[in-house]
């Protein structure tokens, strides 16, 4: 059998298999995925928050958002542009040695421990950077995210909450591939 190349596949080793087909599809091998779909997003509202997210051009609370998602592969790197109602969020998802995923948005990089959880994704963060300079792991406060499959769909939440300023953002929904090259 031979080793995986796409960052996904690599990173969840034996356990890609076990992953429900949406979720498979969205995180697997073809070189350039564009899926659509919808998102609630919210987060808090007061001015530091606001600001927090423009500056990692997080998405603007709002329901029903649109939402378009293209997904570029080269190897084990990823860049994700997440175009929602009002904004469009970019980031690059690498993997390394360290068996971590490692995402890039702005001036922050994200260490997540990858784990299967059934048929779904679980995320868990294990530290990350600042400009480059390594925080305390309690900096980031609490992340969660977990990538799943409901009926043909791919789901997700997200929810990253700060010490002091709260819920950050937390946005959820689901994406259905259109295009895979």
């Amino acid at each position: 059998m031979t080793t995986p190349t796409a960052l996904f596949p690599a990173l969840l080793a034996a356990d890609w298999h076990a992953l429900a087909a949406p979720v498979q599809r969205v995180h697997g091998a073809a070189a350039c995925m564009r899926a659509r779909g919808m998102a609630e997003v919210e987060g808090a509202a007061h001015l530091p928050a606001r600001l927090l997210r423009r500056w990692l051009g997080l998405p603007v609370p709002g329901p029903a958002q649109t939402l378009e998602v293209t997904i570029e592969r080269q190897g084990r790197t990823e860049t994700w542009t997440r175009r929602f109602a009002t904004c469009r969020m970019r980031s690059q998802l690498t993997g390394a040695e360290d068996g971590y995923l490692h995402e890039t948005l702005g001036p922050v990089r994200l260490h997540f421990e990858l784990r299967r959880d059934g048929q779904a994704i679980d995320w868990r963060l294990r530290g990350g950077r600042l400009f480059g300079l390594p925080l305390p792991r309690a900096c980031f406060g609490r992340v969660a995210s977990r990538s799943g499959a409901e009926g043909d769909r791919y789901t997700f939440h997200v929810e990253t909450r700060l010490p002091l300023l709260g819920r950050l953002v937390a946005y959820r929904g689901w994406l259905e591939p259109v295009d895979a090259r």
